[in-house]
């Protein structure tokens, strides 16, 4: 009896001895939960501070552009407020960075073998509608450590988003610009990959696809957003695509869009030229199709 009576009560002990267990693996396993999605939802505000950062920052340089070297107050007055925000841009990559780490030692140990809990589920499906929701939209190319790294024209780049791209060598006679679509940012290489979506008929095996350095990119403005592009005077030398083709090449600008109240540019375009025009003829071009014509440009 005594003996029974005896190994019953060692059976209650070590149940509760496991019950106390899984109770405190639950308990820590719900911290662990609870810090990996706050950390989540700090990356997510860091994140859209970045790209309001972001914005100013490039507000500011278009103005920049805008300026000659003749008003140096206004420059006075912009210089200074630039240095600020990229201070903050710095400060803020710097925090993404520490959060980045500490989550993904979260995730090591929540990924660990363990039993199957609810809050696991709930974390994965969390994680889920964040990736649905990157997905849905396009995938910005800027980070922490692209951002500190790319020139400002280049932080707003999306993949997918077509660019003007030079495919020719340094050392080639000519360039050669063509409208190309993002597919790839190698960060540690600091490179686009992009593809020709619209190769010439000498290409027999598709698209043509390119591993470019930023110098030989330059993004457009948005076609949904004409406060992106730069403004050009008349008689600005810019790079832009030619009507009905991929191709992009000089041409010179002999009326705004921004004074014709249209979204197109009408350019002339280098050793152009059409039957029954005197002349070089003058064509429209849409704001988005137009950038700044690169120094030292070859044609």
């Amino acid at each position: 009896m005594n003996g029974k009576k005896n190994g019953g009560n060692s059976t209650l002990l070590l149940v509760k001895k496991e019950s106390n267990e899984e109770a405190g693996l639950l308990g820590g396993a719900t911290m662990s939960y609870e810090s990996a999605n706050e950390n989540l939802k700090e990356l997510d505000r860091l994140r859209k501070e970045q790209e309001l950062i972001i914005a100013k920052i490039n507000k500011i340089h278009q103005r920049l552009s805008q300026f000659t070297p003749e008003v140096p107050e206004k420059l006075d007055a912009l210089l200074p407020k630039l240095r600020a925000l990229y201070v903050k841009a710095k400060e803020l990559a710097e925090n993404e960075e520490n959060v980045s780490n500490a989550f993904m030692s979260q995730l090591d140990a929540l990924l660990q073998p363990g039993p199957s809990l609810p809050h696991r589920k709930k974390l994965v499906s969390e994680q889920k509608r964040k990736r649905i929701k990157a997905d849905a939209d396009p995938a910005r190319l800027t980070s922490s450590s692209v951002t500190l790294r790319a020139p400002p024209e280049h932080l707003n780049v999306l993949i997918g988003d077509q660019v003007a791209a030079r495919v020719t060598s340094d050392n080639a006679d000519k360039d050669e610009w063509i409208v190309v679509k993002v597919t790839r940012f190698d960060r540690e290489a600091n490179k686009y990959e992009v593809i020709d979506e619209e190769p010439g008929d000498d290409e027999e095996n598709g698209p043509r696809k390119y591993k470019l350095p930023l110098s030989c990119v330059i993004p457009f403005p948005k076609r949904t957003d004409s406060s992106t592009a730069t403004e050009f005077p008349t008689g600005s030398q810019v790079l832009a695509v030619y009507p009905g083709t991929t191709a992009l090449y000089k041409a010179a600008v002999v009326g705004s869009h921004r004074k014709r109240k249209s979204d197109d540019y009408l350019l002339e375009f280098d050793d152009d030229e059409e039957d029954g025009v005197d002349g070089l003829p003058k064509r429209p071009v849409p704001f988005f199709h137009v950038v700044q014509l690169p120094e030292g440009h070859r044609q």
